[in-house]
């Protein structure tokens, strides 16, 4: 798609106040702030309902030199998800959701969950072990940076598991089946005997409705709103665990012009934007689960034994992604497990020690 530029990229206008003293006058910085999803999806909710209203209470807080004229941009008004990155990078927006789980060849170091799986199903934890990553691992920031991009808030996913129309009971329940299980994800099904398909949470309730395939990989805060149990009313939790997608970002030379003290406001307003989103997933899967049970899903859970001999059946799935990104990768997967034994997690398999 043609994108479409904004004429003015971190205008600053000046407004004026009077006092009875004197006139006192403010910045105001105009920023273009947007995202691919409305701002009902569990990843652009805390951009307009945190981050945004924290930015002005920290400016107020410090005196009110500095002001934000938003210009709101959610919903795929000016982009589509396909070009999150593009958006950001470019300033088509200053501030947007750019997701990296989309971007396997221009930003393959953030993927390296989707190669990981059955790490952990803790979405709040990872999203501060990537917030500290992007901000630690000299290769995460580098991405970053050569992508014109300051990370401010990591974004993730609740634990994938596996909707169908029939149960899953043990790994043989999967022998010919055919599951939603796009890009990296297909990875997963490897050796189980299912066939992944691609897709996305806006098909999978065709999808299945009309046979092209039984069921999908995916979470509960995505398939509640969609629906998708009516036409997948078996729910097996497999724990193959979070995912990191991507983060809120500004564009690195709107960034690096803006005033320290605004600088400043952003990456404390991140900060608040992480926690809330991390809180949010939670009360949306939450809120999602009991309304499919509602709804009539039947929740099973794989048999221990199974998840292991699933999770050992797969082959060394981040080994290519390695080979292909070498040093870096190696020095991203290596920290991000670290952090993982760090919280007293113990992934079902030591991918960083995969040979």
């Amino acid at each position: 798609m043609k994108l479409m530029k904004l004429a003015m990229l971190g205008a600053f206008t000046v407004s004026t106040a009077f006092t009875s003293n004197a006139v006192l006058a403010q910045q105001r910085v105009a920023v273009n702030i947007g995202s691919s999803h409305p701002t009902t999806n569990i990843w652009a909710w805390a951009m307009k309902e945190v981050f945004q209203p924290e930015v002005d209470r920290i400016l107020k807080e410090k005196g009110g030199k500095y002001s934000v004229q938003w210009r709101e941009n959610y919903g795929g008004t000016l982009y589509k998800f396909t070009d999150t990155r593009v958006a950001v990078k470019d300033g088509i927006v200053d501030v947007g959701m750019v997701g990296t789980v989309w971007e396997g060849s221009t930003m393959p170091l953030q993927n390296v969950t989707y190669f990981t799986p059955f790490a952990t199903t803790n979405h709040e934890m990872l999203i501060e072990i990537f917030d500290k990553l992007n901000a630690q691992v000299p290769a995460l920031r580098k991405s970053w940076e050569d992508q014109n991009m300051v990370p401010l808030s990591s974004l993730i996913t609740d634990s994938y598991d596996i909707y169908a129309n029939f149960p899953v009971q043990n790994l043989q329940s999967l022998q010919n089946k055919r599951i939603n299980a796009p890009g990296t994800s297909a990875n997963w099904l490897r050796n189980t005997g299912a066939t992944p398909v691609e897709g996305a949470l806006t098909t999978y309730y065709t999808n299945i409705q009309t046979g092209v395939t039984t069921g999908a990989l995916s979470f509960a805060s995505g398939i509640g709103p969609t629906r998708v149990y009516e036409v997948a009313p078996h729910l097996t939790r497999v724990d193959i665990g979070a995912m990191y997608f991507g983060s809120v970002a500004v564009n690195k030379r709107f960034f690096d012009k803006l005033p320290k003290e605004v600088q400043d406001a952003f990456l404390a307003a991140g900060k608040a934007t992480s926690a809330a989103h991390g809180k949010h997933v939670t009360k949306s899967a939450t809120a999602a689960m009991e309304t499919m049970k509602k709804a009539g899903l039947k929740i099973t859970d794989l048999p221990q034994a199974e998840k292991t001999r699933w999770v050992d059946t797969l082959p060394n799935i981040v080994g290519p992604w390695l080979e292909a990104n070498g040093d870096g990768g190696r020095a991203v997967l290596k920290a991000y497990f670290d952090e993982l034994r760090a919280r007293g997690v113990k992934p079902l398999r030591a991918w960083d020690q995969a040979k």
